[in-house]
């Protein structure tokens, strides 16, 4: 794609003059990194705070009568059940089973939900809701009138907190909890949700104020120690990944079932939603044929689509693979047979026509311990 068909965030000009590395991502121009480097960006985020243009992601928003009842129906996890102020992760799936989209519902009033896509599905998760919400169901399409910038690390509460006008709200705020406040002068939604597994914020704004909010959260309280850095998604990807957060494109798609891909915690199967009856008759027929896995690798570093190898025999296919800059390891994830899938089984994954040694591992490979 010509970089002049991409679309580019409100925060274009801003990457270019600190210097990143703008490559193609899900039809936008983004950067991957900074001058920096990914693992220094990484590093940075574990230790102290990471600043990320989220800009290209999907907001869809549906209000009025009816709202929580038909979200219900069309996402996999309990949205009649979320409170205000809060969020939930969950699944849109459909009828066979496969996944459409990974995406979180937040609820800012009571007949007021927010739900955030991803970037490359955003036309797709439309029509998929249009052919399944009612007709009289309010909804639109506020991405392009939405810029969202994550601030994740352990210094990002009080990174934000320094811009906001309501601290103490904003200091109480639980993990996946959502308010409204103002920083920097601009009017926010900020959720304390994230996708590196460090505590932090995403905050949602209008465009026109992205620009302003960018460089305030930047600047930081003036301390040379711990101040915040600009992040693209090269680490972005290493620090989800770590954590073993799935990443749409990769991991799951329209091949994979919920179970499959181990996030059938995010299915209510005890309500109606698009895609259940096929996830019933999956766990009734004895469950998945193949499982998501983790792997450490031995000997280098796994890619997305390199074959895994069983006496010499492809028995699955790496999704994401890179060498985590936190644990010291090279790890990926795959899909394997459920008799090559418990924990400690040792496999090979084939890199430039070489068999490399890995072994199925517990993930999340990183969890934070504050």
């Amino acid at each position: 794609m010509s970089t002049d068909a991409l679309l580019r965030t409100a925060l274009n000009a801003e990457h270019r003059a600190l210097g990143a590395r703008l490559v193609p991502f899900a039809g936008w121009e983004m950067p991957i990194q900074y001058p920096s480097g990914i693992v220094a960006e990484h590093r940075a985020t574990r230790a102290a705070v990471g600043v990320f243009d989220l800009s290209h992601m999907g907001e869809l928003r549906f209000t009025g009568p009816g709202a929580v009842e038909a979200l219900d129906r069309v996402v996999s996890s309990d949205i009649a059940g979320l409170g205000v102020g809060l969020a939930r992760y969950g699944l849109l799936v459909n009828e066979g089973g496969t996944i459409v989209d990974d995406v979180i519902v937040y609820r800012l009033a009571a007949a007021d939900f927010l739900m955030v896509v991803n970037a490359s599905n955003v036309a797709k998760d439309r029509a998929h809701l249009a052919a399944r919400l009612p007709s009289t169901l309010a909804w639109a399409d506020e991405s392009n009138a939405t810029a969202l910038i994550a601030v994740q690390g352990p210094r990002a509460l009080e990174t934000v907190a320094a811009l906001v006008d309501a601290p103490a709200e904003l200091t109480a705020l639980p993990t996946f909890g959502v308010i409204r406040v103002t920083v920097a002068g601009a009017p926010v939604i900020a959720a304390r949700t994230g996708y590196t597994g460090e505590d932090g914020f995403e905050l949602f704004t209008a465009t026109s104020q992205a620009v302003g909010l960018w460089r305030a959260l930047l600047a930081g309280d003036g301390s040379s120690s711990g101040a915040p850095v600009p992040v693209g998604l090269g680490a972005r990807d290493t620090l989800r990944l770590e954590s073993r957060f799935a990443l749409y494109g990769n991991d799951i798609d329209e091949t994979t079932t919920p179970l499959e891909a181990g996030l059938g915690w995010t299915c209510r199967l005890d309500k109606e939603f698009c895609g259940r009856e096929a996830i019933l008759r999956e766990k009734a027929a004895g469950g998945p044929r193949r499982r998501l896995v983790g792997l450490v690798v031995e000997g280098g570093i796994a890619r997305h689509g390199h074959a895994v190898v069983a006496d010499g025999q492809e028995v699955g296919r790496v999704t994401s693979g890179t060498f985590g800059p936190t644990v010291g390891l090279a790890i990926a994830l795959a899909y394997v047979p459920v008799a090559q899938a418990a924990l400690g089984t040792t496999l090979a994954v084939r890199i430039r026509d070489r068999d490399v040694p890995v072994r199925v591992v517990l993930t999340p490979w990183y969890r934070r311990t504050i």
